[in-house]
C-alpha cells in the first residue's frame, strides 16, 4: 500500500505537472537530499527552477512565498519542523492572513505552509511539539491535518491548487511510514465520508456494533490511537464507541457550531472524549468540548479531553511516550465516562 509520505510526495507533483505556477521553497529540499523527511524528493529533479533550497530562516522564506503569491504564483512552504513554525508567526498572523482585507478584496494570497509536527521519534523538545493550536482561529486561515483514512496527497494537492488563501499543512511526523488504509484494511469498520467545507470528515464504527454510547473524535496521529481504541473498547469491554476524524482544524462552523458529523454523531451517544497531541489547555479539544456544550446542553452527558503533559517533550523515549496520550490513557477514560 501507498504510505502516507509517499501519497504526499505524489501530491506535490502532481501540483507541479498541472500548474506551472507551483513553486517549493524550503531547507535542503534539493535531491538528492530532497528535504529533511524525503517528501519533496524527487520534485528539484524534474522541476529544475521551481524549487529553491533556501537560507536557514524561515521567515524569509515565507515573507519571500507571500510576495510571490501575491504576485500571482502558487508557493508552497517546507518547514524542516513544525516547532519552528513559531518563526513565521509574524509574517502569517500580522501578514499574510490579513492581506485580502487590507487591500478589500483585491489582493489573494494563495501559500501553502507544509511542516512535520509532533513527538514518538525521541527528538527532544524543540523538534517533537505539535504547535498548531497556535494558529487555530486566525481568521484567514485553513488549517488541515490529514490522517491515513484517506489521500493525504489529493489532499495536499488541493490545497495547493484549489485554495485562493492560506493553508497550514499540518503533517504528524509519525504518520509518513503509516499506509493509506483501503477498503480491505478496514473492512472491520462501517465508514461514512462527509465532506466539510474543504476537506473530509470520516465517521467509524464497528460493523454490526450496537447503538454507541460514546464518540471519540481525534485528528491526524491521533486517529490512529483513536480506532484501535475503539476496537479494544467494544472487544476487551463492550462499550461501543464512534469515532469522528475531521481533516480540517479550522475555520470551524461560524456562530460556534458543531461540525454537521460530530454534531450527528453526539445526538447519538451524548457522549464526547477528544484526544489531541498537542498540550491539554486551550486547545482543539477544549474548543470541541465548548461548542458541544453549547449545542447539547443538558444532553451532553459527559465530556473528557485527553492531550500531551504541559510540560516540554522528554527527549527519553519512555518519558516522551509517558507524556502524550496512549490507548491505554483512551481505554481508562473512556471507561469512567460510560
Amino acid at each position: 500500500m501507498t504510505s502516507v509520505l509517499e501519497a504526499l510526495t505524489r501530491g506535490l507533483h502532481a501540483a507541479f505537472a498541472q500548474d506551472g505556477r507551483v513553486y517549493l521553497i524550503g531547507e535542503d529540499l534539493l535531491d538528492p537530499y530532497g528535504g529533511a523527511f524525503k517528501v519533496s524528493r524527487g520534485l528539484s529533479s524534474q522541476y529544475p527552477g521551481r524549487v529553491w533550497s533556501s537560507p536557514v530562516s524561515e521567515a524569509a522564506i515565507t515573507g519571500v512565498a507571500a510576495g510571490m503569491a501575491l504576485r500571482g504564483l502558487r508557493p508552497v512552504v517546507e518547514l524542516m519542523f513544525g516547532d519552528f513554525s513559531t518563526l513565521i508567526a509574524d509574517q502569517l498572523i500580522n501578514s499574510i492572513t490579513k492581506f485580502p482585507a487590507m487591500f478589500n478584496g483585491t489582493v489573494r494570497v494563495p501559500i501553502v505552509i507544509r511542516t512535520p509536527m509532533g513527538g514518538r521519534r525521541g527528538y527532544g523538545p524543540t523538534h517533537s511539539q505539535t504547535l498548531e493550536k497556535l494558529y487555530l482561529g486566525v481568521p484567514g486561515l485553513r488549517v488541515l491535518a490529514p490522517n491515513t483514512l484517506s489521500d493525504p496527497g489529493e489532499l495536499l494537492r488541493r490545497a495547493i491548487l484549489e485554495q485562493d488563501d492560506p493553508v497550514f499543512f499540518v503533517e504528524n511526523k509519525v504518520l509518513y511510514p503509516k499506509p493509506v488504509l483501503d477498503a480491505q484494511t478496514l473492512q472491520d469498520f462501517e465508514i461514512e465520508q462527509t465532506q466539510g467545507e474543504f476537506a473530509p470528515v470520516h465517521t467509524l464504527r464497528l460493523k454490526g456494533a450496537p447503538p454507541p454510547t460514546l464518540t471519540l473524535s481525534a485528528y491526524g496521529y491521533m486517529a490512529e490511537l483513536a480506532r484501535e481504541a475503539l476496537t479494544r473498547l467494544a472487544f476487551e469491554h463492550e462499550i461501543f464507541a464512534e469515532l469522528v476524524v475531521p481533516t480540517q482544524l479550522a475555520p470551524l462552523p461560524a456562530g460556534g457550531g458543531l461540525e454537521p458529523a460530530l454534531a450527528a454523531a453526539l445526538q447519538r451517544s451524548g457522549r464526547l472524549l477528544t484526544i489531541e497531541e498537542g498540550t491539554y489547555s486551550l486547545g482543539w479539544g477544549a474548543e470541541q468540548l465548548a461548542r458541544a456544550s453549547q449545542a447539547l446542553g443538558p444532553r451532553l452527558l459527559a465530556a473528557r479531553r485527553l492531550a500531551a503533559h504541559e510540560a516540554p517533550i522528554p527527549a527519553v523515549r519512555a518519558l516522551e511516550e509517558a507524556a502524550l496520550p496512549s490507548v491505554a490513557d483512551i481505554l481508562r477514560t473512556a471507561r469512567e465516562m460510560v
